[in-house]
């Protein structure tokens, strides 16, 4: 039976140093009020997977000396510019960055969530990013003739971690349209979750509502956190907040303003 934490630090208290983590695109949930969290406990050496991309929680993350690998097809702030700490730690090889594409991560991570050790995938021939990635293997196809293709690991996380619309108190959390929420906690071992507000319910007895629902057996613990994507945004819930978002890209282009960012927006909370 999944855990109801009794606040969002409770929720991420599992989450060990040198875990690998995976986590969703700006507009899948992003578990933003638990990505504070475990800046303010100081966690480190993360393996983070960013499925496929990331915007300000990885920057926030890699900023704040939690991040020991990373994995993913981008980190960029968007329309407010480049990831100013993702950019410092890259040119300054303080974290060992994976590349990979889109469809690579996907794969990789339905790999894992099928229990297989590797899984098949076309488009990846003749690109560059073969020569930086010596885990994908080019072999031939068994089947075919003169057919290269590429074989990739499965990517295993030891926690998916994301944030959702409501869960009920049998664990089952509603993710709605963003089924990716599905594979990151079925390839997980342990899944984090945290939602606005808890249901009434059982959400696999509602036929309207069973289908986007992430049931309570592949989630371990939940907790509640009302606006926990801000200043990101919650698809059918609130917009990103662009002026916060515009702040932190200024601060954050420094790392003396970075951690005045931390200071009121992180570490604030724990004081208070």
């Amino acid at each position: 039976m999944p855990t109801i934490a009794p606040s969002v630090d409770d929720a991420v208290a599992a989450i060990p140093d040198g875990a690998m983590v995976v986590v969703p695109r700006e507009s899948s949930g992003v578990p933003m009020e638990a990505t504070r969290a475990l800046i303010r406990r100081g966690i480190k050496r993360l393996s983070l997977v960013a499925l496929p991309t990331s915007t300000l929680q990885a920057d926030m993350l890699i900023g704040a000396g939690c991040v020991e690998t990373l994995e993913t097809s981008a980190v960029s702030l968007g329309e407010f510019g480049p990831a100013p700490r993702f950019t410092a730690a890259i040119l300054g090889k303080t974290i060992a960055m994976k590349d990979a594409t889109c469809p690579a991560l996907y794969a990789s991570i339905q790999a894992a969530e099928k229990g297989v050790p590797f899984i098949p995938l076309r488009g990846l021939i003749g690109s560059d990013i073969l020569a930086h990635r010596p885990d994908w293997r080019v072999i031939d196809n068994p089947f075919g003739n003169n057919d290269p293709i590429v074989l990739l690991p499965a990517i295993k996380p030891d926690f998916a971690l994301f944030h959702a619309g409501m869960a009920d108190r049998a664990g089952n959390v509603f993710i709605g349209r963003d089924r990716e929420l599905l594979t990151m906690a079925h390839a997980a071992a342990h899944t984090v979750a945290t939602v606005e507000k808890l249901y009434d319910g059982n959400l696999m007895d509602d036929p309207a509502l069973s289908a986007g629902t992430v049931p309570g057996f592949y989630v371990d613990t939940i907790a509640v956190a009302p606006r926990g994507a801000w200043p990101l945004p919650l698809l059918d819930h609130y917009p990103a907040d662009g002026g916060h978002l515009a702040e932190y890209a200024r601060l954050a282009a420094t790392p003396e303003g970075f951690a005045r960012y931390l200071d009121s927006y992180v570490y604030a909370k724990r004081a208070a």
